[in-house]
């Protein structure tokens, strides 16, 4: 039984990452039975993550998304799925014209990249360890080939570059120079530099989702950490960063709660919700 909550927050986005999940990659079971609580009260949880939904999944049906009528933000936005229903609300792929591009700057600065299919990482890079970080943390296994241009016949949602935090920040201004009006490239951590279709964030994308639920961004709450987080947490009407979070994340919050491994997500919807 579904109780309409009183709070004037009726939609929760939360990251993964540094958020909702602690840094074992679980979720505690405080904050798993106070999220199950505000979902049984009405509120709707998305997850936003730049994870692919098959490294969602698992986190998703653990809250029991499907059964309250919650939903998915892969890719950062370029995939949104009604987990309910299983219906994809929105998605746009990468231009194919621009797969090559990437490769081909990514290759000349040394730079190894990574992309998705299904549930499997390809990557001519397998030893890569922050690849590995990202099968690891996706449960997702990794399919190593010989080109990469080759072995993409499929459409892509995000492709991802990995490296040293320091050559990744002198490496994204001038990606971005290459992709100027296709597609954009922005980290998400320090060593992950993600290339999405341009126009796609968490914020917009949650626009699409608050559109579909008849609501506006003064009913969202919105909880993250990282970098890709500061545009929803801008855009909503409660914008939280995690006290584990870095300055430029907690300067664009409306609020800062406990780290992640002190189910900092928990003490909002106790405090803002339920």
């Amino acid at each position: 039984m579904i109780i309409t909550t009183d709070s004037k927050y009726k939609v929760l986005a939360l990251d993964i990452d540094g958020t909702l999940a602690r840094n074992n990659r679980t979720i505690s079971d405080n904050t798993r039975q106070t999220l199950l609580q505000a979902q049984q009260q009405g509120t709707r949880i998305v997850i936003a993550s730049g994870r692919p939904a098959f490294g969602i999944r698992p986190l998703a049906d653990e809250l029991q998304l499907a059964r309250y009528g919650g939903f998915v933000l892969a890719y950062n936005g370029a995939e949104i799925y009604d987990w309910q229903s299983g219906e994809a609300l929105y998605q746009k792929p990468l231009s194919k014209d621009i797969i090559p591009v990437i490769y081909d700057k990514c290759s000349t600065a040394g730079l190894d990249v990574m992309t998705y299919c299904g549930s499997e990482i390809v990557t001519e890079s397998a030893s890569n360890q922050y690849i590995q970080l990202s099968s690891k943390r996706n449960g997702m296994k990794i399919r190593c080939v010989s080109s990469f241009l080759d072995g993409i016949d499929y459409p892509i949602f995000k492709c991802m570059i990995v490296g040293a935090p320091s050559q990744l920040a002198q490496f994204e201004p001038l990606l971005n120079s290459y992709l100027s009006g296709k597609a954009i490239a922005y980290r998400s951590e320090p060593f992950y530099l993600e290339v999405v279709p341009l126009g796609i964030d968490k914020a917009s994308c949650l626009e699409v989702i608050l559109s579909h639920l008849s609501l506006t961004a003064d009913s969202l709450i919105a909880c993250g950490d990282g970098y890709n987080d500061i545009s929803m947490i801008r855009l909503a009407g409660l914008g939280v960063a995690m006290e584990n979070a870095n300055e430029q994340v907690k300067k664009s919050a409306d609020y800062i709660t406990l780290s992640n491994e002190a189910d900092g997500v928990a003490a909002v919807v106790r405090k803002f919700i339920l």
